[in-house]
């Protein structure tokens, strides 16, 4: 199945300066303990949130139950949390420090996996917390997003990411980018598969920051 990228309108109203270094940043795991807080809200529906594995649906169970919950349910209690638990986020210690100081070299725009029913919830979180930067939804895998956006600079690219899958999409569609892997929950840092050599792994902002400021520039 070819992958889809971020929607067309997202994508042509981001603003990316044509010269200047670009970072595009994740939310889920990245700049919010996303983990944490879905676990909070499907405990006041009535679930449990194990950290059995590096995965969501398969974590969401009921109570005493040995079986996660149907694919159904679990995205039901996926879409009402991005429309109704934004208060149930926390952000990660550090990131809007971090990313205050790296949008004084860089533009920075969040690229995030989430359904359109929480946008409204979503952007009014990011600003919130301070992350009041351009926010663009995605749906699938973020290589051609990513792409899209780093074609329309001529300056150093970084992406952040939690996920394998979207790092390598990236190495995929936009090689030149520099990818960083960033894991916020400390419960998920040992099990989140992972390719060091390949994608730079940081699991605090002040080490990701620097790190980031060696590929795009100090200002």
């Amino acid at each position: 199945m070819p992958e889809i990228a971020a929607p067309q309108t997202d994508l042509d109203a981001a603003p990316v300066h044509p010269s200047a270094p670009l970072l595009i940043v994740d939310v889920d795991e990245v700049i919010a303990h996303f983990m944490r807080g879905f676990g909070v809200f499907v405990a006041r529906h009535g679930y449990e949130f194990r950290v059995d594995r590096f995965a969501l649906f398969q974590n969401l169970y009921r109570p005493g139950e040995t079986e996660p919950v149907d694919m159904v349910t679990g995205r039901a209690l996926f879409d009402d949390f991005f429309r109704d638990g934004a208060d149930d986020l926390e952000p990660a210690v550090g990131a809007a420090d971090a990313l205050a100081s790296l949008s004084t070299k860089a533009g920075v725009l969040i690229l995030t996996n989430a359904p359109d029913c929480g946008r409204v919830a979503r952007a009014g979180w990011l600003k919130t917390h301070g992350f009041d930067y351009p926010l663009i939804l995605n749906s699938s895998l973020k290589g051609p997003a990513v792409a899209t956006l780093a074609a329309r600079t001529s300056g150093p690219v970084a992406f952040i990411d939690d996920l394998l899958p979207n790092l390598e999409s990236v190495a995929e569609h936009a090689p030149a980018v520099h990818r960083f892997q960033m894991v916020a929950d400390e419960r998920l840092r040992p099990i989140a598969p992972a390719d060091r050599d390949r994608h730079i792994r940081h699991d605090d902002w002040p080490s990701l920051k620097l790190a980031i400021e060696a590929v795009i520039g100090r200002a």
